[in-house]
């Protein structure tokens, strides 16, 4: 089975998601978005004392606040890194991205993959989908996990929001649309994990997102 780990990083309050198989040990992580020293140390804490071993490092999409951690990830543990080639700009201008909030950054590397909707990637036996659903970014794909019943969403659908579109690249009506024909095909049990607060599922929100009627 899949487990979840969810650590809540930088000013930001982003989510940064561990996931790992618990027979083989193999993980990802998901939007690494620890800033500090500190939480860098958490999350490597955590990695070690669960003898877990990073297989994937991914990016749902390449704002600053997801991406604070890409140098420390990619060092630490060397893992194939991937990130979506429409949101490559994010990254190599992600220090001005940086100095429009007032914080410093170690730089990113660029990434070893670009995702695709043919991504083809596993945890154990739990395979991942990838879904394209830009419009917070131009490049931002959502993460399925058919088996295990749940969507890493980035920042393309919240607990009863969406993403901002006032960003680089966004765009609302392409981000609505997004939502309505990737997110909202998918079975309405399905747990979402959103980039910044609480989770839900596909069905809730179908019912009571109100930026979605």
């Amino acid at each position: 089975m899949l487990n979840v780990k969810i650590f809540v990083f930088s000013p930001f309050q982003e989510n940064t998601y561990l996931i790992w198989y618990s027979e083989t040990k193999e993980a990802a992580i998901i939007d690494p978005g620890c800033l500090e020293r500190y939480e860098q140390e958490e999350l490597r804490s955590f990695i070690e004392k669960s003898n877990l071993i990073i297989k994937y490092h991914i990016n749902t999409h390449c704002h600053i606040d997801h991406i604070f951690g890409n140098a420390f990830v990619k060092n630490s543990y060397g893992a194939p890194f991937y990130a979506p080639e429409k949101d490559l700009f994010l990254i190599e201008e992600m220090e001005k991205q940086a100095a429009a909030f007032g914080v410093s950054v170690e730089k990113s590397p660029l990434p070893d993959h670009y995702i695709t909707e043919e991504t083809n990637l596993s945890l154990g036996n739990d395979k991942m989908v990838f879904l394209f659903t830009p419009g917070h970014t131009p490049g931002e794909y959502s993460i399925y996990f058919p088996e295990s019943e749940f969507c890493i969403t980035g920042d393309v659908l919240f607990l009863e929001g969406i993403g901002r579109t006032d960003l680089w690249g966004g765009n609302l009506k392409t981000l609505v649309n997004s939502i309505k024909t990737k997110l909202f095909s998918l079975p309405d049990n399905t747990v979402v994990y959103p980039g910044h607060g609480d989770s839900s599922t596909i069905g809730h929100e179908k019912v009571n997102n109100p930026f979605l009627f």
